[in-house]
């Protein structure tokens, strides 16, 4: 049996320890005893990206926000999603997840890093949407464990209404929030609705092919028409 190794690690803004290991040819990302992500299960990360792209296939110059890099899965696909003449912002808030992507994930997905439509940030998302007005045609958040956070307690900022109101002004007047989640959340959705907007919730899959609708991808709106066709995959709600 081969044996699992600590390839690096780093700290979270709360002090935790953040840990890349390697198994075999699969990698995962820890906190403490808990696994936050890893390559063998990586389908829920690739539904962010079909979801939160579905309306902009055909544009040619879509301008969109990434906020998580992770292990480049949702940007590898949403690369491969949209057209050559798009530009992609990648915000990361840790620098060491970025260099492990350089120098030990990059293969996972042929090192999307790389790819020139790339714009990549090394920032905290929250303060860069505060910053943009009207800038993004989809928001892609996949940070922390969904609205509850894990890693980093500011990362409630991203959820709250307050949160909610910045990424509505950070998107074009027909742009999409597409919001990846562990689990169900209720009071998420109940935010949602108190500031009116438009939503539906994806159940989907956390393997290639699983039937076990496991996490969540909310797409949020103040457009009900920004959101994508309904027929296109089952949805537990929508308002």
């Amino acid at each position: 049996m081969k044996p699992t190794l600590k390839i690096a690690t780093t700290k979270t803004p709360d002090g935790e320890i953040l840990t890349l290991v390697q198994h075999d040819a699969d990698f995962s990302m820890k906190v403490g005893c808990q696994e936050l992500m890893t390559s063998r299960a990586h389908e829920s990360e690739l539904e962010l990206a079909r979801l939160g792209c579905a309306r902009i296939l055909e544009r040619q110059n879509p301008t969109v926000l990434i906020g998580g890099l992770g292990m480049g899965y949702t940007l590898r696909q949403t690369l491969d999603l949209l057209q050559p003449g798009a530009t992609v912002v990648v915000s990361e808030l840790l620098p060491d997840v970025v260099q492990w992507n350089r120098d030990f994930l990059g293969e996972l997905n042929n090192h999307p890093l790389r790819d020139p439509r790339v714009v990549l940030k090394v920032c905290d998302v929250m303060s860069l949407i505060q910053q943009s007005e009207h800038a993004f045609d989809t928001i892609m958040l996949d940070v922390d464990n969904g609205p509850e956070a894990l890693t980093a307690a500011g990362n409630d900022r991203l959820y709250s209404r307050q949160g909610l109101q910045a990424c509505m002004r950070a998107l074009h007047a027909k742009g999409c929030l597409a919001v990846w989640s562990g689990a169900i959340d209720n009071a998420f959705e109940r935010r949602l609705k108190q500031e009116n907007l438009h939503f539906r919730l994806f159940r989907v899959p956390v393997y290639k092919g699983g039937k076990a609708l496991a996490r969540c991808v909310w797409l949020i709106a103040s457009d009900p028409r920004s959101l994508p066709p309904q027929e296109k995959i089952k949805t537990r709600s929508e308002s």
